[in-house]
């Protein structure tokens, strides 16, 4: 089941106290960035986030979920109304995120 727009435009509007907060589309999902760095995404409208030492400490009795067959599970977010909490969580994560892939150049042959 596909995303809907208007919940990846919600949460995305909860987390405007971030800068840099970005999205991209992903067969009807929808992953989000934070400084570059994936932090987690909207998947059939839920809010998950990846389960870094921080978010786990931050929402101790939150269910961990599968975003989709085959990945691996991630933090739901329930506390989708408090932005100063959002915005804390994710500030918090940021160190904890894998940087993100450097792009490798074709070389000429």
């Amino acid at each position: 089941m596909a995303s809907d727009k208007t919940f990846l435009e919600y949460v995305l509007e909860q987390l405007s106290e971030l800068d840099d907060v970005t999205f991209r589309s992903m067969m009807g999902e929808y992953i989000l960035y934070y400084r570059g760095r994936i932090f987690g995404g909207i998947y059939d409208n839920r809010f998950l986030v990846k389960p870094t030492p921080s978010a786990s400490s931050m929402m101790p009795d939150a269910v961990q979920e599968i975003p989709y067959d085959g990945a691996k599970a991630m933090l739901s977010v329930d506390n989708t109304d408090d932005r100063e909490f959002l915005k804390r969580l994710i500030e918090c994560m940021y160190p904890e995120l894998p940087e993100p892939a450097s792009k490798r150049r074709k070389s000429a042959k």
